[in-house]
């Protein structure tokens, strides 16, 4: 009943345009490249960020630069952002900080990417179809901003927008999951929707430009 209760509330207050839905079995498309294209996806819970751990898949055959997941705040533009610069080279950021870690061997496919980060130690962890990429230190003792604008397609060089058709991304996304707090990675099943913060079967979003659901192939 509780649940219930919470649900009806989250629906009666969501900000103008946006909605709320189970999108298990589904998947944003991106057609093609553009710096109209975007989903912008809003929190459950708004509050500061000292550890996170973020999931999501996505299918892309890109060789250029994309954003995979940008978090923007008014004070820094890449609050928290993952970034590929290239083929096997995935870039993160923390508070506008930069750190970068190379797959070898990158296969063609699907990708499922995790990442966490925790700020008593400054780690960031990264993980790629669930084997780990390695770990790397940045921004130690910093904490994320919870005024932030959450968007997946583009990348935000301003808070909610300056966007650049050549860092759009182009393919599919899917499964995005985000946690408060440092998930074990290694014993995370694929399919799990347990999180808290942004989860994909209770997921609350709006959809600009060219952007397409539909169900995973």
């Amino acid at each position: 009943m509780e649940k219930l209760l919470l649900g009806v509330l989250l629906l009666a207050f969501l900000p103008e345009g946006m909605t709320q839905k189970d999108l298990r079995g589904k998947v944003f498309i991106f057609p093609k490249q553009s710096d109209t294209a975007y989903v912008t996806l809003i929190p459950r819970v708004r509050k500061p960020l000292r550890s996170f751990t973020l999931c999501l898949k996505a299918f892309t055959d890109l060789t250029r630069p994309y954003s995979l997941f940008s978090y923007s705040t008014k004070s820094r533009d890449n609050e928290l952002l993952l970034f590929v610069s290239k083929v096997g080279e995935y870039e993160l950021y923390i508070g506008n900080t930069k750190v970068t870690f190379k797959v070898p061997q990158p296969r063609y496919g699907p990708v499922h990417l995790c990442v966490s980060w925790e700020s008593v130690s400054g780690i960031a962890e990264l993980w790629v179809n669930s084997r780990p990429v390695g770990r790397k230190g940045l921004r130690r003792g910093y904490t994320l901003r919870e005024d932030a604008r959450i968007i997946l397609g583009q990348e935000q060089d301003s808070f909610g927008g300056k966007f650049d058709a050549k860092q759009s991304f182009v393919g599919e996304i899917w499964d995005v999951s985000l946690w408060d707090h440092v998930v074990s990675i290694r014993n995370l099943c694929s399919t799990c929707y347990t999180s808290n913060i942004l989860n994909w079967k209770a997921l609350i979003y709006q959809a600009k430009g060219y952007v397409v659901v539909k169900p995973r192939l």
